[in-house]
């Protein structure tokens, strides 16, 4: 636990970061069924993932300037109201078209919790302990798809692919409660920015040109894009190249979720020792690491079996774990009048990187391992690149003064 935050305020922001990845993954062992119960073919019951991604993404660039203008509550809690109408909605779908609406209506509703999670960090807390309660939101963020597709598929097995929007539904009214006991509003009228449309689109162009928060949020949303590739890739490669079944492939997931949890644990700790700025740098590269070593594991003819996957697929996650939370809490701590806007277009550039990464590594004419090993080393090279653009502004920056 970060030092100074509370225990139930973590665990609550925790638990709205993740429910958007929940909603995703949890479906995945079901998709099957779905399928054949819908009479879908392959391209339908994809999109039940591709547009759930497709609508969060784009939602957060309105939620979150709606809720510096008007508070975090009121957003949240309507957001989890559109999630909840939209699970039900998807739990009684008789046909394709109406279960990928309430797939759309999910994933907006969804986004008001991931963005807002964020920004009501940033609200209350600043240096060392926002990052340390960013790290270990992302540690949650990173069992839910390690865990959800296990749930999900026992679930379908014992009781259909409809009862898995039923737990869908229980969490979201659990999260919505604890949230309304526990957090609720964090930010007071006298801070809230009442913007006109034009003002929210300039203030993205802002955003987006000031190098505080574009060169560690690129950062941060390249190497977001390799973990999705990740997420992505591995079931094949496990299931195809190393002969796993759905349980091992379930177990295989849930074990990387503590090299994430030792990396969530060590990055506020050794940016308190060293600053930010050089853990995130230790990081890309050690992401960058995992890249290489998986690369030459399968391009160079190495027989290592299944180790030679997993070793270097858990020293990508440790650099992503000290990436994640480090690179999120440098994009965001300047901007504490403009959280949600910031946490907004942090979230969308992470979403379009995460398509970008999933869709490369699904196109790319190569074994998936080599394929997501190549994701993974041009993931951590735009993020060094982007980091290296960063310390050179800050030793010009030096020299002039």
């Amino acid at each position: 636990m970060s030092a100074g935050v509370p225990r139930r305020w973590l665990l609550t922001l925790a638990a709205l970061s993740a429910l958007a990845t929940l909603s995703s993954n949890i479906l995945l062992p079901s998709l099957p069924a779905m399928a054949s119960e819908l009479k879908a073919g392959d391209a339908g019951v994809t999109a039940v993932l591709s547009l759930f991604l497709a609508v969060f993404a784009g939602s957060q660039l309105i939620v979150g300037p709606l809720s510096d203008r008007i508070g975090r509550r009121p957003v949240v809690l309507g957001g989890l109201a559109a999630f909840i109408a939209g699970t039900l909605l998807c739990a009684t779908a008789p046909d394709l078209g109406l279960l990928l609406g309430g797939r759309a209506v999910q994933a907006a509703g969804v986004a008001a919790a991931s963005v807002l999670a964020r920004a009501a960090a940033r609200d209350r807390f600043e240096g060392p302990q926002l990052a340390g309660l960013l790290g270990s939101i992302m540690v949650v963020m990173a069992a839910a798809p390690g865990f959800s597709p296990l749930l999900g598929g026992l679930v379908q097995q014992a009781f259909g692919w409809r009862a898995v929007f039923g737990v869908l539904l229980v969490a979201s009214v659990a999260v919505g409660l604890a949230y309304v006991r526990i957090v609720g509003e964090t930010l007071p009228p006298s801070l809230r920015r009442r913007q006109p449309v034009g003002a929210v689109a300039l203030g993205y162009v802002a955003l987006a040109r000031d190098g505080r928060f574009v060169r560690p949020a690129l950062a941060v949303a390249a190497i977001m894009g390799a973990l999705f590739a990740f997420f992505a890739a591995t079931p094949v490669v496990l299931s195809r190249d190393f002969g796993l079944g759905a349980l091992q492939v379930g177990s295989f997931f849930a074990a990387t979720v503590f090299v994430v949890f030792a990396a969530g644990r060590l990055a506020p700790r050794w940016a308190q020792r060293l600053g930010s700025a050089a853990v995130l740098r230790r990081a890309v590269w050690l992401a960058a690491l995992g890249g290489v070593l998986m690369l030459a594991a399968g391009t160079l003819g190495l027989r290592l079996g299944l180790a030679g996957f997993a070793v270097p697929a858990c020293v990508f996650l440790l650099g992503m774990g000290l990436a994640m939370p480090v690179g999120t809490a440098a994009a965001l701590t300047p901007f504490a009048a403009q959280a949600g806007q910031a946490s907004a277009l942090l979230g969308f550039l992470q979403m379009a990187a995460a398509a970008v990464g999933t869709g490369v590594v699904a196109a790319l004419p190569m074994p998936r391992a080599t394929a997501l090993a190549a994701v993974m080393l041009a993931a951590a090279v735009v993020a060094a690149f982007s980091l290296g653009r960063a310390a050179r502004a800050s030793a010009i920056a030096s020299a002039a003064r």
